[in-house]
């Protein structure tokens, strides 16, 4: 398989569950900030994982924002989606909701960018293949996701590369 090979963004999309045990909670019974980082981190490197066919790593994450506690008992409910690729680094995109498991009811908890990098079997970072976006929710989240790295790049006092979305595009579009 050529590993430089265009990727769309459903190919490495993942999703995870967890139950909140009492050893992931607070005194309040809440799942630890923590706990819940550490869960949203898994499934990020999973999506990143399955898109760069290489080990990848946490370079960032842009703020986490927790909007409602989970309870012990409840699970979390996570989804990552690659939004934007760089020579040797990805932007993923995870939210993590809650779910009651007695009535489904599901609840917005947290949500993040990380940024990954790919690394090769010699531990350097390793190329990673373009992104293809399929819909227009993703060439949304794409080009987000090139002003957040630009954001990013400017706060370190480098300058942005190339656009990144520049070559994503649907397959079916005329150039």
């Amino acid at each position: 398989m050529d590993e430089t090979a265009a990727k769309p963004v459903s190919a490495s999309q993942a999703e995870m569950l967890q139950l909140v045990l009492p050893s992931d909670a607070n005194t309040l019974g809440n799942a630890l900030g923590g706990i819940v980082m550490h869960h949203m981190d898994i499934v990020a490197a999973i999506a990143a994982q399955r898109h760069a066919g290489h080990a990848c790593v946490t370079a960032s994450v842009d703020g986490i924002d927790f909007v409602h506690p989970v309870k012990v008992g409840e699970l979390l409910v996570l989804a990552a989606s690659v939004n934007s690729v760089g020579r040797t680094s990805m932007e993923i995109g995870v939210k993590c909701r809650s779910e009651q498991p007695r009535t489904g009811e599901l609840r917005d908890t947290a949500s993040a960018y990380f940024t990954f990098v790919a690394l090769g079997d010699d531990g350097r970072p390793a190329r990673v293949p373009p992104l293809i976006t399929e819909t227009a929710e993703q060439r949304r989240r794409c080009a987000e996701a090139a002003r957040r790295r630009a954001v990013r790049l400017a706060l370190r006092g480098d300058a942005p590369a190339a656009d990144c979305c520049a070559a994503n595009t649907d397959p079916g579009e005329a150039s």
